[in-house]
């Protein structure tokens, strides 16, 4: 049996039955907003509650007629079988129920920053960077968020040394964030004319878009530097004279951007360079909350390595959670990344519940 919190459930319920309310009385368009978002979150838990409290009311009932000394004996049994049967759905929502209560990532909601780059393996690896940001495109395409690309160095073979990209959409983060870490692949380069299997490798971050209330940015602790573009070829060769380099001295992170505009290559970096300074403040409080206890899907670290691309196989292996899928072609395509999403986020909140368990 699940021990849940009645009174925050109540306070929940009241919750949502005042906004309830308030939202049917006509408010100002900017309550209503923030109204809205508010009940849109709280819509589930109480429809959740709900259901968890007519299943209690329901086996309440069953126990009552169970013990009742004149039932008839028919009655009885199908009473005392019905219960046995509440039961494992019973302890399936108060499951749902605590999961749902969980502690939320503040960045979850977000759009994120994703950044593939090539690793050990030469050519191979750049091709294998542009492999996985395909990846992750068509996954974006799939859950219907926007993909545009912020910056990107191409090599000389139609991979990826480096390759930026914003994606934006309801909930991004918390679907990509266990992508963070170094993707290894196996298989025969196409150059390869001896048949040898390769390892190669490159990293992934994705990184919570932040928004300027989130980061403070000093203007004396960022020097701004215009440059004349480079590209190594390509669709994407880099023409213009307007390229943008921030500095953040503090941290010593520098950003660029040469895609667009003066303008929009400063607004671009200086949102990119507020993303990765967030995300260092997260992972340092992230650091300061698991130095008792290590997250089973690991801490998004980018040097370790995460999930293992095998061709000759036709294998995915994700190394945190021991979950291999023989459909490497599917998850490449993003249609079957989410069998392994889905996985890493179900272990993380096994965690989450294990160290709630254990205080």
């Amino acid at each position: 049996m699940v021990n849940l919190p009645e009174t925050k459930l109540n306070k929940l319920y009241e919750r949502w039955e005042i906004i309830q309310s308030e939202l049917s009385t006509g408010p100002s368009q900017e309550v209503f907003v923030r109204l809205s978002k508010e009940f849109a979150e709280l819509d589930p838990v109480a429809a959740a509650i709900t259901e968890l409290r007519s299943a209690y009311t329901e086996r309440d009932d069953l126990a009552e007629m169970s013990a009742d000394p004149d039932a008839d004996k028919e009655m009885l049994d199908l009473a005392q079988e019905e219960l046995r049967a509440l039961e494992p759905k019973i302890e399936e929502l108060e499951r749902a129920m605590q999961i749902m209560l969980l502690p939320k990532d503040a960045a979850d909601e977000k759009s994120a920053i994703l950044e593939v780059r090539a690793g050990t393996g030469g050519d191979e690896a750049a091709l294998f960077a542009g492999d996985l940001f395909r990846m992750y495109q068509r996954y974006a395409d799939i859950h219907g968020w926007k993909t545009e690309i912020i910056s990107v160095s191409e090599n000389d073979v139609g991979g990826y040394r480096e390759i930026v990209a914003n994606i934006t959409g309801k909930g991004v983060f918390a679907r990509m964030k266990f992508e963070s870490g170094v993707h290894r692949v196996q298989r025969v380069p196409t150059t390869e004319s001896g048949g040898r299997i390769h390892t190669s490798a490159a990293t992934v971050a994705v990184l919570p878009e932040a928004e300027e209330i989130d980061v403070d940015i000093r203007t004396e602790d960022i020097r701004i530097d215009t440059m004349r573009a480079s590209g190594a070829g390509g669709q994407h060769v880099n023409t213009t004279d307007s390229a943008v380099r921030i500095t953040h001295m503090p941290s010593g992170i520098v950003v660029t951007s040469s895609e667009k505009s003066q303008h929009q290559n400063r607004a671009i970096a200086m949102q990119v360079l507020r993303s990765r300074l967030y995300e260092q403040e997260r992972d340092k409080a992230a650091g300061e909350r698991a130095a008792a206890r290590k997250d089973q899907v690991g801490s998004g670290d980018r040097s370790q390595r995460i999930r293992t691309y095998n061709f000759p196989q036709g294998r995915v292996t994700d190394h945190r959670i021991g979950l291999t899928l023989h459909k490497l072609e599917s998850v490449l395509a993003g249609d079957d990344l989410d069998e392994i999403v889905n996985a890493l986020i179900t272990e993380h909140q096994a965690g989450q519940l294990a160290s709630l368990e254990s205080e």
